[in-house]
């Protein structure tokens, strides 16, 4: 016995040998971190293993464009997709802090809750919320995955995608919340084209009943939509009559957090 728990219904020696791969390729990246760069023969008696091993490793971190060779000296070193992977992170560090005074100074004032979401492939995250003092019972959304056709911060990252990534999305299976949710593309594609009329999304009680929202689009330096910033409440507040109002205090929230990202210099 090697004490090694195998899945069920699966393979449990291979499982156990794809984790050890992966090991072995963080440890690669994080050795390369440290010292700069490293020859094939310097990884492998780090790691422990075989040459032949590391460079295979080596072989896919490169492929993945994580590391690069010097190819006259036969030396590794971290590749550019290190420096786009810690560039997102960062986008989303930096975003998460520079939206704090923003969405705390619109929470204060409208008294509801305000998110910060971003995209992720087929659905908005929420990175950072800030509570009004009329949202004390208010859900919490931060780090909730929301569906985007049925959210105002999803229809404000809908629109601005491009059309054919845009219209892949809207040839899926829109799932139906409640009896409000848009499900059909004709009808959410108009709503889409709304929201870049008026430069604001909104929803009333599509995701869940009793809830409203209203989402601004964040840009980065060079104009791209990186985030949106929604508000939210119930419906005995965030009347459909008041939504024109509460979108055009969200974008005006919305371009000052985009100005301090960059956009507009």
């Amino acid at each position: 016995m090697t004490g090694e728990r195998r899945q069920p219904g699966g393979n449990g020696t291979s499982t156990t040998s794809a984790v050890r791969s992966v090991d072995r390729a963080v440890s690669v990246l994080e050795i390369l971190a440290r010292r700069g760069e490293a020859g094939v023969t310097e990884i492998a008696g780090e790691l422990g293993v075989h040459k032949s091993t590391a460079f295979r490793l080596l072989g896919v971190l490169e492929n993945r464009g994580l590391v690069a060779q010097t190819k006259d000296r036969g030396k590794y070193h971290l590749g550019a997709g290190v420096l786009r992977l810690a560039g997102a992170a960062a986008v989303r560090l930096d975003i998460s802090q520079e939206g704090v005074p923003v969405c705390r100074e619109l929470a204060d004032e409208l008294g509801e809750t305000v998110n910060i979401a971003v995209l992720d492939d087929d659905a908005a995250v929420n990175i950072m919320q800030a509570r009004g003092t009329a949202a004390v019972t208010a859900q919490n959304w931060l780090g909730r995955r929301t569906p985007l056709h049925a959210t105002a911060g999803g229809k404000v990252f809908l629109a601005h995608l491009p059309p054919v990534v845009r219209e892949s999305h809207l040839a899926r299976p829109l799932r139906r919340f409640t009896e409000r949710t848009i499900t059909g593309a004709p009808e959410l594609r108009g709503e889409l084209a709304a929201v870049i009329e008026r430069g604001y999304g909104a929803t009333l009680e599509e995701l869940e009943l009793g809830l409203a929202a209203v989402a601004a689009p964040v840009r980065a330096h060079d104009g791209s939509v990186m985030a949106a910033i929604s508000v939210s409440g119930p419906v005995y507040r965030l009347r459909a009559d008041r939504l024109p109002e509460l979108g055009g205090r969200t974008a005006t929230a919305a371009a000052e957090l985009s100005r301090r990202m960059g956009y507009g210099f």
